[in-house]
């Protein structure tokens, strides 16, 4: 919230409550099944997984995994380059 503040010049609480609003629309639009893609930052999407067999890993023994939906996020190729390139610390 800082660097935002600091970056666009509004005030904390109107940064507050742009990053709000984009967040509510953007969770809207997940929910609804649509793709959401930031420019330079990367893509969230929903995706269907089928029912499968798994296996529970304190027992060993074999469960079924039920049809579910989960959230994908794909880092775009600048981010990924920025993540991966700097050196650790």
């Amino acid at each position: 919230m800082q660097a935002l503040h600091r970056e666009v010049g509004l005030s904390r609480n109107e940064c507050a409550d742009l990053l709000e609003d984009v967040l509510k629309v953007m969770s809207e639009a997940l929910v609804s099944g649509e793709a959401v893609k930031i420019s330079r930052f990367g893509s969230f999407k929903v995706r269907k997984k089928r029912e499968r067999m798994g296996r529970n890993p304190r027992t060993g023994e074999a469960a079924t995994i039920s049809q579910r939906r989960v959230l994908i996020f794909r880092p775009s190729s600048g981010l990924r380059r920025r993540v991966f390139e700097r050196e650790v610390e």
